[in-house]
């Protein structure tokens, strides 16, 4: 679930993630840049000065098993000559080096010149001089002590111990992504971007009978600070147990967990064939990044994108017909950079773009995808739509998926309302197993929790659910989804895209929504 923080830089003390970096000395360096790229015979520069700090911490039930703090610094420059792309990125941030590795970013693109067919074709973007954007954090999470969240985890341990658990396992990782943009076209940007993903992961097992059953936590990573763990969390009261939204209360979670776990062993194994369900947006979130967020990837649609994870059935004929019917008439997907708390919500993305939200699915129909600026005439829009990014400053920008979100009902409804009017259903929560294929559209899902409906009323929970359809065929199968007041994120800290491979954290909001006559299979497997 967390990325090797190994790769991400160099191990450091806590105390050097609260040193800021003086905007004055971030914009001098890149002035070095944009120059010597245009002294060169660059056409167009940009700089991305960023510092990447990640603190993770791990205990495992009254012992930390882990604390690391890392840091890496650089400067990664890009530029246009002779119609072609060029990169190189340095960590030597003296004058020197930043000269030398500009100058190396030109002749890579005037060697890549000689093999180009079209040159780039870059959607207008003016300069924003001066600008900077902060996630609107209340507590930073770096400025918390240590002591405190080792404290928080071990508490939950023993809580969960208590309780019951054989075994937990409990983290908190933290990023801030301090980012400096400047680009030829006058714009130079300082950014300051927080996320945390509280986790853990509660396992009971069965001495007499064999096996086990587990629950992960659910919590959902969020471009927030650390006033995500503190107490009083915001709370949507669900018709089985709390559901978390804007806090989060990871010691309540932990104990409803491990009190879960009996009933998961006792559960019975669900009966294969069409089922209605109501799906949790712990759940939901992971459907919705594969189904809909990876295929509506612009690079995914033209072919630019193959290797990593496939392509998209998303073809342009679908969109240029303007009548595609990808679901039913109430599935409204947006593409989104600016909802508060999620992970992919910035300011301005990595080629300075400012950020927005725009449809992708609109009453059912495909309208539109995720583009960057060398995309966007591709679409006849005369703008990006702000979805470049890059995981480090050794790493080119490219096109990164924003948040994508199902937009909740209009109409009052609540999570309850759904269940009263299923006869047959089940009712899933949290993220498990998944699988789709190249063109992301034949999947299959299951969930941590499964409960199942009869006449109205949940009856129990049911063991090895897993829904199976292809993406057309479920979101036209969407028939009900809850208003806005039960709308949560969940999302992905480690979004793996491209080769060299890179990550990005992004989330997907939703509402508990319900689907008709779902294909369910039973994935319990009998051993000798």
């Amino acid at each position: 679930m967390l990325p090797d923080l190994s790769a991400f830089g160099r191990s450091v003390d806590p105390e050097v993630a609260l040193q800021a970096i003086d905007v004055a000395v971030k914009k001098r360096m890149a002035d070095v840049a944009l120059n010597a790229a245009r002294s060169k015979g660059a056409t167009y520069a940009d700089v991305r000065i960023s510092r990447h700090l990640n603190q993770s911490i791990a205990a495992r039930e009254q012992r930390v098993q882990n604390l690391i703090n890392t840091e890496s610094f650089g400067m990664g420059i890009r530029v246009i000559a002779n119609g072609c792309w060029g990169f190189a990125a340095t960590n030597d941030l003296t004058n020197d080096g930043i000269a030398q590795a500009t100058e190396l970013a030109v002749r890579i693109a005037k060697g890549n010149s000689r093999l180009l067919k079209t040159p780039v074709q870059l959607a207008p973007q003016k300069g924003y001089g001066d600008v900077s954007w902060k996630t609107p954090i209340e507590k930073n999470g770096f400025e918390v002590p240590i002591k405190e969240k080792v404290d928080l985890l071990l508490a939950v341990n023993a809580a969960a111990s208590k309780a019951g658990a054989s075994f937990v396992n409990s983290t908190i990782f933290l990023v801030n992504e301090q980012k400096y943009f400047a680009s030829t076209d006058g714009s130079y940007i300082d950014q300051d971007i927080h996320r945390i993903y509280p986790n853990f992961t509660v396992t009971k097992t069965n001495p007499d009978k064999g096996g086990f059953e587990s629950r992960n936590a659910l919590s959902a990573p969020m471009g927030m600070g650390y006033e995500y763990l503190t107490t009083g969390a915001e709370k949507i009261q669900g018709p089985v147990f709390p559901l978390y939204n804007k806090r989060y209360d990871m010691l309540e979670d932990a104990i409803f967990a491990t009190g879960q776990l009996d009933e998961k062993a006792k559960a019975k194994p669900l009966e294969p064939g069409k089922w209605d369900l109501i799906i949790d947006p712990s759940q939901l979130f992971l459907t919705i990044h594969e189904s809909v967020g990876h295929p509506t990837e612009l690079d995914r649609v033209l072919g630019y994108e193959a290797n990593f994870a496939g392509t998209s059935f998303l073809t342009l004929d679908k969109w240029q017909s303007k009548k595609f019917n990808f679901g039913s008439p109430i599935v409204n997907f947006e593409g989104n950079k600016v909802l508060p708390g999620a992970l992919g919500t910035v300011g301005y993305d990595d080629e300075g773009v400012k950020c927005g939200k725009w449809d992708l699915i609109k009453d059912g129909i495909l309208v539109n995808y995720q583009t960057i600026r060398d995309q966007a005439h591709i679409l006849g829009l005369n703008a990006s739509q702000g979805c470049c990014y890059a995981d480090n400053w050794n790493a080119v920008q490219f096109q990164r998926m924003p948040n994508v979100n199902l937009l909740p009902g209009k109409a009052p409804l609540k999570p309850a309302d759904l269940i009263k009017n299923t006869e047959k259903g089940l009712y899933m929560f949290g993220r498990n197993s998944y699988s789709i294929d190249q063109q992301r559209y034949n999947f299959q899902f299951s969930s941590q929790l499964c409960y199942e409906i009869r006449n109205g009323k949940i009856v129990g929970m049911a063991k090895d659910a897993a829904y199976q359809a292809n993406t057309q065929e479920f979101w036209n199968s969407c028939t009900a989804i809850c208003d806005e007041s039960d709308f949560r994120l969940g999302g992905s800290f480690s979004d793996g895209k491209g080769q060299p491979e890179q990550v990005s954290a992004v989330s997907h909001g939703c509402a508990t929504t319900k689907f008709n006559k779902v294909n369910v299979i039973n994935t319990g497997r009998n051993i000798g």
